[in-house]
């Protein structure tokens, strides 16, 4: 297959490929991390929370499938091979889902938003991008640096690793064992149950986030350049979009480029299909501020983090490393606040 196209093609297209299926999940699945919260806090409906679980769980599964059949060495992905740092997950989470409620989106809801025409979520894309690149290499980066250190880890810092190395139980086993349980849990519901096109588009997303770790898998392995074992997320990866869309001479797209472009052309298709592709402006400033703020904080608490709702999410959770699980709590309890402001306000009640 790399006789025909260039490594950097090959990546690139399989970015498209996931960021399609994600963007398609997005507009035509409802798939959103924000809407999965607001729903079960405010609406007593946890259909699409079940639906994120369903993701996750299927997409552990697939992913220690590749694991089991030697096709991926996860160990090398970014959240296996650095040193976990459970205050950054916490205070990076946190901040990232508290400028998730003021945005109204996620990076890749924001990006979903924006295939369909919402230009709102444009301001978004774009602060979020500068933001995450200004923490992660520009002038912020001395702050990260010195109080979150990165470090290579001497042993895998995840779950199934440590418990394989417990019992000596296999850790491809115990992987798709424990993402087994997960999607059965979150099967385990009636309502769900009667809704098979929320489950559909939740194995969707995970044949996404599958499909990226199997073909950076397969470049790392039988490609003759540096390619890093990634999956799909949308922090950083938005601002190398952006840095692309502007330097793209001086430069060659990579897997994060292609991810983005796959979510905004998966959403533009799927807002078509549905008949929902319109143009939208903010018309009051005070919404302007808040995505503004909003924007920023994503992308600083992101990098922080090392990811967002779906690359700690979902790209990390099926690697089953401890900050996902953790990260997605703070993510979790963050927007919770950010909601309970904008929804209730935190004045006493008289």
């Amino acid at each position: 297959m790399l006789e025909m196209i260039s490594e950097n093609s090959f990546v690139t297209l399989a970015g498209v490929f996931g960021g399609v299926l994600l963007g398609l999940a997005a507009r035509l699945g409802r798939f959103c991390t924000l809407g999965a919260i607001e729903d079960t806090l405010y609406g007593d409906n946890t259909l699409r929370l079940r639906m994120w679980g369903l993701a996750i769980g299927a997409a552990i599964m697939g992913t220690y499938a590749l694991d089991g059949a030697g096709l991926v060495p996860l160990e090398q992905s970014f959240y296996l091979s650095i040193t976990w740092m459970p205050l950054a997950s916490i205070m990076g989470g946190l901040l990232f889902g508290y400028g998730m409620a003021l945005a109204g989106n996620c990076g890749f809801g924001a990006l979903a938003r924006l295939g369909g025409g919402d230009m709102r979520a444009f301001v978004i894309v774009l602060v979020m991008g500068v933001s995450a690149y200004a923490v992660l290499s520009g002038p912020l980066a001395y702050l990260r640096i010195w109080a979150f250190p990165q470090t290579q880890a001497t042993t895998p810092p995840g779950i199934v690793h440590f418990i394989a190395a417990q019992t000596g139980i296999g850790i491809s086993s115990l992987g798709m064992s424990i993402g087994l349980l997960i999607a059965l849990a979150s099967l385990a519901s009636s309502a769900f149950l009667k809704r098979p096109a929320s489950a559909f588009w939740a194995l969707v997303v995970a044949a996404a986030i599958v499909s990226g770790w199997a073909a950076s898998g397969y470049i790392s392995a039988y490609g003759f350049g540096a390619f890093p074992v990634v999956s799909h997320s949308f922090s950083a990866p938005v601002g190398e979009a952006l840095l692309f869309a502007m330097t793209s001479s001086a430069g060659l797209p990579s897997f994060a480029v292609g991810s983005v472009a796959g979510v905004l052309i998966g959403a533009f298709i799927g807002s078509l299909i549905k008949g929902h592709f319109r143009w939208e402006a903010c018309e009051d400033p005070r919404e302007l501020r808040r995505q503004l703020l909003g924007g920023a904080l994503m992308g600083a608490g992101a990098v922080i983090a090392m990811g967002c709702t779906v690359g700690q999410g979902l790209s990390a959770f099926s690697t089953l490393s401890y900050s996902a699980p953790v990260t997605f709590a703070a993510i979790f309890a963050g927007a919770a606040f950010g909601l309970r402001q904008l929804i209730e306000g935190f004045q006493p009640a008289e």
